[in-house]
């Protein structure tokens, strides 16, 4: 990390100071090709070894590939703060930070290092340089940090027994794949939402302001709309430098469906060396496409329906994102289409907690009714936050402080009786 950093920031200030157009070019795609050569190398080394081998040596590996390359903590998430900030530099959108501190200081910032969101440095330059800190601050992100915290631990940890169950099973009927696949879609969400949410509240009582992250994203009325919901910080990543470096909408529409699909494979194999990935990535490029095609709007008529049918590809696409390998995935969906039968066998439900089916109940409501409890609890993002702070400091909801107060501290009780709650995006 130490080294990307130092790296890149001297590449920033060598673009930046660099009059001749083509030597700046040049920079910037040498600056890229060494961040991509690292982040391959630490990431997908062992992925390309064993393909080689498996083709081409009958499964030994070669003498070359012996070696099994350790993942480095937060590696993609590094990687995307310093490609973005040497491509705004090159694109003049962004004066390259004053000091090497303020620039390694955001790119080793504790929050957000392990699983995002991914920030950009104009997102933070200015509040490194100087920012307002304040105890309501501190208050709104004391909440935010322990209301991320019972999302992930009281939610996304009860629903994950069902998730795993129905996933080890090798031919599930419909009612366990569909268990297992929706249970799955709402751990995700609660545990990576809640991850972020964490974050940006550890950001805040250090008085920084990051970006949201999610928007009720399972409210969604197609999948455009989804993308414009899910890890906003990364889709608006990818669509900013590389759905726009390869021509965006500006070559005609051929073009533009290539350009979306192209995105989403990257996207997905970003997320790790794996087939999955790339088919959930391409599943989700083609119907951003079609509906590209379409020109399907998020105000079409029959709501509920474009609604159900989202959360349909959505859920399945989630099928291609947690299986082991394509194998796994294949059988999850054939149990979804009912060819393994259709009930709860007696063999496998002692593996479904009826305690997770009342947290599954929960998540679902939460996830589609976030934005009206949000405004019950008067528990504000932190736009709003920045909004309402030009004016006056923002009272703090004496209810909201006493119920993430609650829910925080029963999520620490059961952390602590846990023995193994890993955050899924870490993995990424």
């Amino acid at each position: 990390m130490l080294a990307t950093t130092a790296f890149n920031y001297c590449a920033a200030l060598l673009i930046y100071r660099t009059e001749n157009e083509h030597w700046r070019q040049r920079i910037l795609i040498s600056a890229i090709v060494g961040d991509l050569a690292l982040l391959f190398y630490f990431k997908y080394f062992n992925f390309f070894a064993d393909s080689i081998a498996y083709s081409f040596n009958g499964g030994e590996p070669y003498s070359w590939s012996l070696q099994h390359v350790i993942l480095p903590i937060g590696i993609s998430f590094y990687i995307f703060h310093n490609l973005s900030y040497i491509i705004d530099v090159h694109r003049r959108d962004l004066v390259p930070s004053r000091s090497f501190i303020d620039y390694a200081a955001f790119i080793a910032f504790f929050p957000h290092q392990i699983a995002g969101p991914v920030l950009r440095f104009s997102d933070l330059a200015e509040q490194f340089y100087g920012r307002d800190h304040n105890m309501a601050k501190f208050n709104y992100g004391a909440m935010r940090f322990l209301t991320g915290l019972a999302k992930k631990v009281l939610i996304a940890d009860s629903i994950a027994p069902i998730a795993d169950a129905a996933f080890a099973i090798p031919d599930p009927t419909m009612a366990e794949s569909w268990l297992g696949a929706v249970a799955y879609t709402l751990q995700l969400y609660f545990d990576f939402s809640g991850y972020s949410s964490m974050a940006i509240g550890l950001g805040m009582m250090v008085g920084f302001h990051f970006v949201e992250n999610f928007n009720a994203p399972y409210r969604s009325v197609n999948i455009t709309d989804f993308w414009r919901r899910w890890h906003i910080s990364l889709s608006s990543w990818l669509r900013d430098y590389l759905y726009i470096s390869l021509g965006g909408n500006r070559n005609g529409p051929q073009r533009t469906y290539f350009n979306l699909a192209a995105t989403m494979v990257l996207g997905g194999l970003w997320h790790g060396a794996n087939t999955t990935f790339l088919v959930w990535g391409a599943w989700h490029g083609f119907w951003l496409a079609a509906e590209r095609y379409f020109k399907v709007s998020a105000n079409a008529p029959f709501r509920v329906l474009s609604w159900a049918f989202t959360m349909l590809l959505v859920c399945i696409g989630w099928v291609f994102f947690r299986a082991a390998n394509m194998t796994e995935a294949m059988n999850m969906l054939a149990g979804m289409a009912g060819l393994n039968g259709f009930a709860l066998r007696s063999d496998y439900a002692w593996q479904f907690p009826s305690f997770a089916f009342a947290l599954m109940t929960v998540a679902v409501v939460v996830a589609v009714r976030e934005p009206q409890l949000r405004r019950a609890f008067a528990l504000k993002t932190t736009g709003e936050l920045v909004e309402s702070a030009k004016t006056d400091d923002p009272p703090v909801s004496l209810l909201m402080g006493i119920a993430s107060t609650v829910l925080g501290l029963i999520a620490i009780l059961k952390l602590v009786a846990d023995s193994d709650t890993p955050f899924l995006y870490f993995q990424f």
